[in-house]
């Protein structure tokens, strides 16, 4: 049976270390001062040399020659994965104490050391503060910020680091100069980012490789991983700016026919997008952009990769089209007109007739200005889409402020947008300047644009499309009792104070309108 390329290339050294200089210095230097530390911890992903090191290290602190195949008993080896019990600490516990039988340290490497259970690590932190001068402890773990901090302050830490890619093609052709494999500069660059800083996973998918009798292409690594065609994912992307739903699943589906595992796509569609955002040329909306990104993340962990990736990017796709859509009638009212006249009802007094004036008036009243927040002058028009988005984030961390934005009506203008309110305490609202800035803050965020906000009263377009009552069916409605003196006219009393203050209560302010 052969041996693993990884195994037959494992490093017998310190100076054979690849990637991890800064701690293969400090470890010579503290053997040739003969500064040994009672216990080191080594912490870093996978594949990068803990296992190597420690072992490396245990034998050269007994001046033992160190092989592969190396066995000796004074250098004891634990998986904490199998052995992680408080039983197994504590047998550990009472055999340390034992003289080594040959060799001048009792060296136990402990492997992926976070799978001790609590009580486990409370067995070894006595062993750990108090151990006997001849042993040495060397701990191992790809997931440190899983020990206890009592463990980690009492040893010597070290973080080993991924491995630079160019470090990792560069031994990866040693050995294929070595092994008789013919394979391209690209097989071996793919081979490599795969790896991701992995030494060991790289030599593993290259002694995969290794018996294929013409040249090893990136064609060949690429249907080893199950890595789609680039063009594949670009006709994605491409069906998703382009609003096309039916082309995007249609290729989603050729490709799950393919055999590409959803957990794959998902990676490379979001390594495709992450790019072009950096690049500056995304092909979708900021915000769905980003969201579809955080999405594609969670694709590997989900009950059903293959669904939850469809459904991720037809949710991206609608939401363009969304965006995409012209503004509709209700968002982009126009200026509503001004309201009829009032019919002048006959009286003996002259002084009635200045009523009439209203005529020519504009629809907000003349002691109501348009108000505006200050900013720079920009051609930019906001659509229907950008204003939804605009109210969803408003909604979040200002419910109240959102509640009476819903209730206007909105006219889109280059460099402004007009907000027209039916009631005055709306208006009013809105008007205050913490309000004003936070509708400019949230614009700003979403849109990129600085946009003067203008607000005004007026009727609605709801209300201008209810026929008026006539004043004659008026009175038949409101007085129905014959008791009453009089009907309700332009005259009759304004609502009391209390009713006043109840308004205020509710809405915060609170003004009397003329009818």
């Amino acid at each position: 049976m052969g041996q693993a390329l990884y195994r037959t290339y494992r490093s017998k050294n310190l100076d054979e270390i690849v990637g991890q200089e800064h701690i293969t210095t400090a470890l010579k230097h503290a053997l040739e001062k003969g500064t040994i530390s009672h216990a080191y911890l080594f912490t870093g992903p996978r594949g990068t040399g803990k296992t190597s090191i420690a072992r490396i290290l245990a034998h050269a602190i007994n001046d033992l020659p160190y092989t592969d195949e190396s066995v000796h008993l004074d250098i004891i080896e634990i998986d904490a994965a199998s052995n992680r019990r408080i039983d197994e600490i504590r047998d550990l516990r009472d055999k340390v104490h034992i003289a080594p039988t040959s060799a001048k340290y009792k060296v136990y490497i402990i492997d992926e050391v976070h799978m001790l259970t609590r009580e486990a690590f409370n067995a070894l932190l006595k062993t750990l503060e108090e151990p006997p001068a001849h042993v040495v402890f060397i701990l191992a773990t790809t997931e440190v910020h899983k020990l206890p901090e009592t463990i980690i302050s009492r040893t010597q830490r070290y973080a080993f680091k991924p491995v630079k890619q160019d470090k990792v093609i560069a031994h990866l052709r040693h050995i294929a100069e070595s092994e008789g494999i013919r394979i391209d500069d690209e097989a071996l660059g793919l081979i490599a980012a795969h790896g991701e800083g992995s030494f060991r996973d790289s030599i593993s998918l290259l002694d995969q490789v290794r018996n294929t009798d013409a040249t090893v292409t990136m064609a060949d690594i690429q249907g080893i991983l199950g890595i789609a065609p680039a063009e594949s994912i670009e006709r994605m992307i491409a069906a998703m700016s382009q609003h096309d739903a039916i082309a995007m699943v249609e290729q989603l589906r050729h490709m799950k026919e393919q055999g590409y595992e959803p957990a794959q796509v998902a990676r490379q569609l979001g390594t495709s997008l992450r790019q072009q955002l950096v690049a500056g040329t995304p092909p979708l909306d900021h915000a769905v952009l980003m969201h579809l990104l955080t999405r594609l993340i969670e694709v590997p962990g989900s009950t059903d990769p293959q669904t939850y990736l469809e459904l991720s990017m037809l949710g991206a796709t609608f939401a363009g089209v969304q965006a995409a859509a012209p503004a509709p009638a209700v968002a982009a009212a126009p200026t509503p007109p001004a309201p009829a006249p009032k019919s002048p009802k006959p009286t003996p007094k002259p002084a009635s007739k200045p009523k009439e004036t209203p005529k020519a008036a504009p629809a907000k009243p003349a002691d109501e200005p348009i108000d505006s927040v200050a900013a720079p002058k920009s051609t930019a028009v906001l659509d229907a889409g950008s204003w939804a988005r605009i109210l969803d984030t408003l909604k979040t961390d200002y419910n109240t402020l959102h509640s009476v934005l819903k209730s206007a009506a909105v006219e889109f203008k280059p460099g402004r947008i007009t907000l027209v309110f039916t009631h005055n305490f709306h208006r009013k609202r809105v008007h205050e300047a913490k309000n004003r800035q936070i509708i400019a803050d949230v614009i700003k965020a979403i849109t990129g644009y600085d946009m003067q906000i203008e607000c005004t009263v007026g009727e609605s377009t709801e209300a201008s499309s209810t026929p008026t009552e006539t004043p004659a069916a008026k009175p038949a409605v409101v007085a129905p009792a014959p008791t009453v003196a009089a009907p309700v006219t332009e005259a009759s009393e304004p609502p009391t104070k209390n009713a006043l203050d109840t308004i205020s209560n509710i809405f915060g302010s609170a003004e009397l309108l003329e009818s």
